[in-house]
């Protein structure tokens, strides 16, 4: 399932990457970045909830249900912030035009000429969607049944149950709570239920599901008491657009009603007063601090908050109410709804006496809330709601997971950066962070970098300020993620994102490939760093260059005594075939023929420095034929024939080792002479290239180039492994086959010349280890001399002429 979400969330990525200059696209509220990513969240949650599929842990659910309400914040922030809003009026100024706007109207105002107030209003309905679900109580069959029975059960028997109130008003458990009065236990229980489900509902906005509970519970005062907490709002008399999409008949009969609290000031005294009033049970205090959060009140509502999204909650209730209440009263005297006639003629006159806005008291509210805020990164939370872990969706369609994770929580960091506009700071922190591995240890340390690399790509898809080294640094953690989780496929589009690193990360991925793979495997790889926008060509040179420096790490140098090249070669080392196959990187495309050819150069010198004849021959059979028609630059082509060259000798001695191997006893006149021919023949191809190679300056390269003096070290140690072995070789192969030959015993002799001769320098070739000396060859020829004299004869070189 895992797999499955880094494939849906690269496909999310790459869909949008193709509209990254589209922003209502990106923005969109059912389609955009963020809401197609919540959506991938919502549906992993009810994959792994399903007991059938998959066992998750509480942890696990957790993280998925707060990623996925990051991602709600996001789009409800981002969107705002980044869409120009209609400009609205000041309030003095719908109020100029008429004193009978209703507060509702002017509270929108007021919002709306605050950015910080605008922006809290977005998050409280974000934290009323992702609220936690509390379960309704059952039906009742009346109001306080168990009580009013007994109540009326006493009185007619004169005896009153102990405990009990007498009498069954609203007001009776609170007036006679001194007395130890109350209710019977299952009405008690029941009071209790419903209380903290209407305060369940206030914490997620849904006033009008708090008022039916209301009604269905018997209790019709606290509807009317919820309801009191509307603005007062009458479209009839308010100066607002009219909804053009609306239905005419409805939206003329909805002008004519009015609706909300015309008191509401005094609907919050008195609430604030229950709120406080110790004598009335928690529940109903914190549901009447809920429904009128101020600063008096905080108190009793922070007590009742469990999560840190509780706690949030509860501040940014305070902070919007305070901040409407603050504005709404400073035009009281200009309002009719608030200052009442007295507004209609003094008004003018405070209009007159400009009353604007104070900016200073803008500013100072701001930074107290954003201080606020910001304490919450250190707030202490209980353990979190006590039920089941289960997934489950509540009325508004919402996924509801118990959540009990700190405020220090990754995603409780983020939300707070997000709501405070510092995701630049949440990133640069989160970067910093993997680069000391703080993370490293914990398990949802993949799921957060993947989180935080899609936030890094959405932020700059938007224009949102976001630092090049955060993102970086974030982006390559991720790519480490998915390659650990195998998503091979997926390496490509994240790198392509890194901008001038994208080619370097791309390249160190496909060396991290190492010996794993197919060469059309690696063809596919190259082909999708092509499909995301990368220099396809230069991520081919990068990876083979890493993977030869990567190869020669581990590889010991080709240096010291010289290797023995008698006898069957060891088994390639996995460190071998990883130099060997580096070249494939370099001959999928002919543009880089070119870089080819040097990198088969620099193999190709290690591994004939090290005696590996057999690899290196491997290598010069993967490379394409077209690598031996280049001419530039000029010492690489002349050094890759060469070695060309070298094997060509190298296959003629083969050929001759296998032919003479062909002789038989047996063989009649005619086949013996057939036998005999091909034999010579082999063996004059083998003498007139061995003599070629020896005489056309074999690896002897004056070329000044990067690393030259190690060039012409690794060529010369070569010379010193090959030259006295061809030598040899040539001189045995000849002595060897004089009986049937007879003048091949003076073409060995003859090959002293060659050696001898000062324009080739052969004899400096030579070394002193044995096998290699030149006395070892002078060994030889004196063997061919000897063998030369069995014909007959006292005059040594009586042979050369004959």
């Amino acid at each position: 399932m895992t797999e499955n979400l880094y494939a849906s969330c690269a496909e999310v990525l790459s869909v949008c990457q193709a509209n990254k200059d589209n922003l209502e696209a990106l923005l969109d509220p059912e389609t955009g970045f963020a809401p197609r990513l919540r959506e991938i969240c919502n549906q992993q949650l009810l994959e792994l909830n399903d007991e059938a599929t998959a066992e998750a842990s509480v942890q696990e659910l957790e993280a998925l249900k707060m990623e996925s309400d990051t991602w709600a914040l996001l789009q409800a922030l981002m969107s705002l912030r980044k869409t120009t809003p209609p400009e609205y009026p000041h309030p003095r100024d719908l109020l100029a035009v008429n004193p009978y706007t209703p507060p509702a109207t002017l509270a929108q105002s007021i919002m709306h000429a605050s950015p910080l107030l605008s922006a809290l209003v977005v998050v409280r309905e974000w934290l009323h969607d992702s609220a936690p679900f509390s379960p309704a109580p059952g039906a009742t069959n009346g109001y306080w049944r168990f009580t009013r029975n007994a109540v009326l059960q006493g009185k007619r028997t004169g005896r009153m149950g102990v405990g009990l109130v007498d009498e069954l008003d609203p007001d009776a458990t609170s007036r006679d709570a001194e007395d130890g009065t109350g209710l019977t236990p299952d009405d008690a229980a029941y009071e209790k239920t419903v209380l903290q489900a209407l305060y369940a509902h206030v914490r997620a906005g849904q006033l009008d599901e708090a008022v039916d509970l209301c009604r269905k519970s018997q209790q019709p005062w606290r509807a009317a008491s919820i309801r009191g907490a509307l603005l007062f709002q009458w479209h009839a008399i308010a100066n607002e657009p009219k909804d053009e999409n609306a239905m005419e008949d409805e939206d003329a009969d909805d002008s004519q009603q009015w609706r909300g609290n015309v008191r509401r000031r005094l609907w919050k005294s008195t609430c604030e007063g229950i709120a406080l009033n110790q004598a009335l049970p928690p529940p109903e205090r914190a549901l009447y601090a809920a429904l009128a959060p101020s600063t008096a009140t905080a108190i009793v509502l922070k007590a009742h908050c469990r999560t840190w999204e509780d706690h949030l909650w509860a501040l940014v209730s305070v902070a919007c109410e305070e901040r409407l209440s603050a504005g709404l009263s400073k035009i009281e005297r200009e309002c009719f709804w608030e200052g009442g006639l007295g507004a209609l003629e003094h008004g003018a006159t405070a209009i007159a006496d400009g009353q604007a806005p104070d900016a200073g008291d803008e500013e100072s509210w701001e930074e107290d809330v954003l201080d606020t805020l910001g304490a919450l990164s250190n707030v202490q939370v209980s353990e979190g709601y006590v039920g089941s872990s289960k997934v489950c969706r509540s009325t508004n369609n919402a996924l509801l997971v118990m959540n009990s994770a700190p405020a220090d929580h990754p995603y409780h960091v983020s939300q707070l950066h997000i709501i405070l506009d510092r995701t630049d700071e949440l990133l640069e922190s989160f970067a910093n962070g993997l680069q000391e591995g703080l993370y490293l240890s914990a398990p949802e340390y993949p799921a957060m970098t993947r989180f935080f690399a899609h936030l890094c790509l959405f932020l700059q898809m938007i224009d949102m300020p976001v630092s090049p080294y955060a993102t970086q640094i974030i982006l390559e953690a991720y790519l480490q993620v998915l390659e650990n989780a195998g998503q091979r496929d997926l390496i490509a589009m994240y790198a392509g994102a890194l901008g001038d690193n994208a080619v370097e990360r791309y390249a160190l991925f496909l060396t991290s490939l190492e010996l794993s793979g197919d060469a059309h495997e690696r063809r596919l790889a190259l082909t999708r760093a092509k499909d995301h926008g990368l220099d396809v060509e230069r991520v081919a040179v990068v990876t083979a260059e890493r993977t030869i420096e990567k190869a020669f790490t581990i590889l010991p140098p080709a240096k010291g005594p010289l290797p023995s090249i008698i006898g069957l070669e060891p088994a390639p080392t996995d460190a071998e075939w990883l130099l060997l196959r580096s070249i494939e990187w370099t001959t999928f495309f002919e543009s880089t023929y070119d870089t080819a050819l040097e990198q088969a150069n620099v193999i190709l010198r290690y591994f004939l420095g090290r005696g590996r004849i057999q690899l290196a021959k491997n290598l010069l059979e993967m490379l394409p034929p077209e690598l031996g028609t280049l001419q530039d630059p000029e010492d690489q082509a002349t050094e890759y024939m060469h070695y060309r060259q070298f094997f060509g000798v190298w296959e003629a001695f083969a050929r001759v080792v296998e032919c003479q191997a062909l002789e038989q006893p047996q063989m009649n006149k005619e086949t013996r002479a057939a036998w005999l021919n091909d034999y010579k023949g082999l063996i004059d191809q083998a003498r007139e290239d061995t003599i070629k190679l020896l005489t056309t300056d074999w690896l002897m390269s004056e070329v000044e180039v990067n690393n030259g003096d190690r060039r012409r070290r690794d060529l010369a140690r070569i010379r010193q492994i090959y030259i006295p072995e061809l030598i040899i070789r040539l001189h045995s192969i000849m002595v060897n086959s004089r009986s049937r030959i007879p003048e091949n015993i003076k073409n060995a002799l003859s090959l002293v010349n060659i050696v001898a001769d000062s324009r080739y320098r052969l004899y400096d070739d030579f070394s002193s280890q044995d096998g290699r000396r030149l006395g070892d060859y002078l060994g030889a020829v004196r063997q061919a001399v000897l063998a030369g004299l069995e014909g007959g004869g006292s005059d040594p070189f009586r042979v050369l002429s004959v």
